[in-house]
């Protein structure tokens, strides 16, 4: 568990959360900005569970990709509801994908977590969108539910060390796993992690990962 619980920067991003207007904006202006924010969930016993978001992609209903693309049905629901709310879908009929709603209700917006880094755990514990949701612990039961700490789960902003990142700190490129829509350059990822799902082309793999450096732990 890499739960904190003195007073530390840390500790006091975890308590913040993003409000609901953040999310009230396209998929593809939101993504890059939640590259470097905090994805914590409460445990049972109190603690908080958390890593730091360094790969998204943005799915907009006016492209092939997008499960609202075609037609609104009870699976696909929560994606045409209003932004900040979390939107967890089944792939391959085994593993979960945890989304962000996002702009603007009747309208299918999102933004899907694609990896996160979990400071105190293995690098590439969370790099995948499935890797992710079972770290975490999110499944169905998490559809539609607000991305909130009164909720259990949330996304709190970026903490210090991490407030500077730029957009020259992200790469941003084509999303991978879809079988339409992959020219669309709607994939960014924080290039000096090493818990990124895929790399782009000729981008290496850093020798170390800086996340323990800038968030002083």
């Amino acid at each position: 568990m890499n739960s904190i619980t003195q007073a530390t920067p840390i500790a006091t991003t975890l308590s913040q959360f993003l409000p609901q207007s953040f999310f009230a904006r396209p998929a593809e202006q939101l993504a890059p900005e939640l590259i470097g924010c905090l994805l914590v969930k409460r445990q049972p016993t109190g603690e908080l569970l958390w890593g730091v978001i360094v790969e998204t992609e943005a799915y907009s209903q006016d492209e092939p990709a997008c499960h609202g693309y075609r037609r609104r049905t009870p699976s696909n629901e929560t994606l045409f509801g209003e932004p900040g709310r979390f939107y967890v879908v089944v792939s391959y009929g085994i593993h979960h994908c945890v989304n962000v709603v996002t702009h603007r209700p009747d309208w299918a917006n999102g933004v899907l977590l694609r990896a996160a880094a979990i400071p105190g755990e293995p690098e590439r514990l969370a790099a995948g969108p499935a890797l992710l949701a079972r770290c975490f612990g999110i499944d169905r039961s998490h559809d539609a539910q607000q991305v909130h700490p009164d909720q259990g789960l949330w996304i709190a902003p970026r903490p210090p060390g991490l407030a500077a990142l730029a957009a020259a700190d992200l790469v941003q490129t084509s999303r991978i796993g879809i079988s339409q829509g992959q020219d669309l350059p709607w994939r960014w990822y924080w290039r000096a992690s090493r818990s990124v799902s895929r790399r782009a082309r000729g981008d290496r793999q850093p020798p170390y990962d800086e996340l323990m450096f800038l968030l002083g732990l």
